[in-house]
């Protein structure tokens, strides 16, 4: 079989060098003679294997002591229900800032624990193209909160510089960009993500809270949701999803190996510059966000004739390059270019997207 490059959005493209090792090691984990799906959550042997992906995110993220990490249940929509039940009141409010479907989804469901106040963050640039507020925002200083999402994985849109929220906590969801470049935890009172895009198989989330937000959860909040349950726990109340917590830390120790974040977000720009670049040289591809917000994880792009989209979708998978078709809400077609993403693949990507235009000009 040819090698066929995944851009799907999520659940995505893992290591290859991670999954061989997975595969090599899944029925005989460590000399067990079992399988690592098989063993006690509590047993030593895993324990190891918890202990281990905490302290490996700790070195990448470089993750102050006063966090703590919670492997949690839910995904990111369970965060978003799970937050404000941890940090706000039902009677106070948080911040929302909304720069697509994400971020609102976010706030749509946090409106069911906490007031939320909705701050419009997208905006149409000079140029027609989307950018997004980041200063000057109209924050409520006795908010529980501010929430954003990093990386608005639909709309291709992503957020570097880090607004500035004074006393009130900073609260972001990384779910699409967890991994790909550097970021300063301590400015965040709160970090989260889905592991199914950078980390590893969709069942466990990550939340990398600051410990003085810890405890302080509405009253009819469920145990394995209260963060302070979970930390108490250390993330094991019940059985958590060990299969992907196992994977999660072996993608952590593939990042160490090939020089971590830093290494990592260094590949993530040269990817993501080659595919912006030939689409703003072509008249053929088009791709509507200011460059200043665009999205290294996720690039969506539309092309001149929209009535060709399905025959671009289907050569394209006739050339080993599947899952480009674009989210419902926006249309076109997204490629998601996460960690796992080799630059051969994008290499590939643009040659077929010449190939294509030519052959349709």
């Amino acid at each position: 079989m040819s090698k066929v490059y995944n851009f799907a959005a999520g659940p995505s493209m893992l290591p290859e060098e991670v999954m061989k090792e997975v595969q090599a090691e899944f029925l005989n984990y460590n000399g067990m003679g079992a399988s690592v799906i098989e063993i006690s959550h509590r047993s030593k042997e895993y324990m190891a294997i918890a202990e281990a992906a905490s302290s490996d995110l700790r070195d990448l993220m470089n993750i102050p002591d006063n966090y703590k990490i919670l492997f949690m249940h839910g995904g990111g929509r369970g965060v978003f229900a799970n937050l404000p039940m941890n940090l706000a009141k039902r009677e106070g409010s948080a911040d929302y800032l909304v720069t697509g479907a994400w971020s609102g989804y976010a706030a749509d469901e946090a409106k069911k624990y906490t007031n939320v106040n909705f701050i419009k963050g997208d905006f149409l640039n000079d140029s027609g193209r989307v950018a997004v507020h980041t200063k000057d925002l109209p924050l409520n200083k006795d908010s529980a909160y501010v929430h954003l999402c990093m990386n608005e994985t639909i709309h291709g849109i992503e957020i570097y510089d880090t607004p500035d929220t004074g006393d009130v906590p900073l609260i972001a969801d990384i779910s699409s960009c967890i991994l790909s470049r550097r970021m300063d935890v301590s400015k965040f009172g709160m970090l989260y993500g889905g592991a199914q895009k950078n980390i590893g198989p969709s069942g466990i989330t990550i939340v990398i809270v600051r410990e003085d937000l810890i405890g302080h959860a509405q009253p009819d909040t469920p145990a394995i949701w209260d963060y302070k349950v979970t930390a108490d726990h250390d993330s094991m109340l019940n059985t958590p999803n060990t299969f992907a917590w196992y994977f999660a830390g072996k993608v952590f120790k593939w990042l160490k190996r090939i020089g971590g974040v830093e290494a990592m977000e260094a590949m993530n720009k040269e990817k993501s510059e080659l595919l912006y670049g030939y689409i703003d040289s072509s008249d053929f591809y088009t791709n509507n966000v200011d460059p200043a917000f665009r999205s290294r994880m996720n690039v969506p792009f539309f092309l001149k004739d929209t009535s060709l989209d399905q025959q671009f979708i289907a050569e394209a998978k006739e050339n080993n390059l599947i899952s480009l078709k674009g989210h419902r809400v926006l249309g076109g077609m997204r490629a998601s270019i996460y960690n796992a993403m080799p630059l051969e693949g994008v290499k590939a990507l643009v040659a077929f997207m010449e190939k294509f235009a030519a052959a349709h000009k």
